[in-house]
């Protein structure tokens, strides 16, 4: 089954009751199967996460598909799913998102909804600007080393 397909890069600000307003140019990218129904969870960095919900089905499918009496794995997907909370945009195209989840990502009032696969990552805009202005190393060696791997597992030289 094909993922939805999220691109840009889209500030936003919070009203005072942690709502967003929903980017037109991103609600085009929504697919018509997802209803309008979205998933938010805690990301793997300081961010949240959201999915259409037809694709966080998808994913924690596989989740669950771990052999559970591994602890590790156990560990995984507790983390994994913890916060994830169902979204759905209202009459307005705004999305309201949980208060503890905001918390955790340390998101105030202005953020940035980064969209690239098939999620749409919530940053609060100061983080957002820290992660992307701060290169983990140097961009060129890394996109050699996991671009690379697509090539049989070799780097071309």
């Amino acid at each position: 089954m094909a993922q939805t397909r999220f691109l840009g890069e889209f500030p936003c600000t919070l009203d005072a009751k942690g709502r967003l307003l929903f980017p037109a140019a991103l609600k085009k990218q929504v697919p018509v199967k997802a209803k309008n129904q979205f998933v938010i969870h805690r990301g793997f960095e300081k961010c949240l996460v959201i999915y259409a919900k037809h694709d966080w089905e998808e994913i924690s499918a596989e989740v669950n598909r771990l052999n559970l009496y591994v602890k590790d794995n156990r560990d995984f997907a507790r983390y994994f799913f913890r916060g994830a909370t169902p979204l759905v945009l209202d009459g307005t195209n705004r999305l309201l998102l949980p208060k503890s989840l905001c918390d955790s990502a340390e998101i105030k009032k202005d953020i940035v909804l980064f969209g690239y696969a098939n999620r749409i990552e919530v940053w609060s805009e100061k983080l957002y600007r820290k992660q992307m202005d701060e290169e983990p190393r140097d961009f060129v060696k890394l996109a050699e080393e996991v671009m690379g791997r697509l090539n049989s597992g070799k780097v071309n030289s």
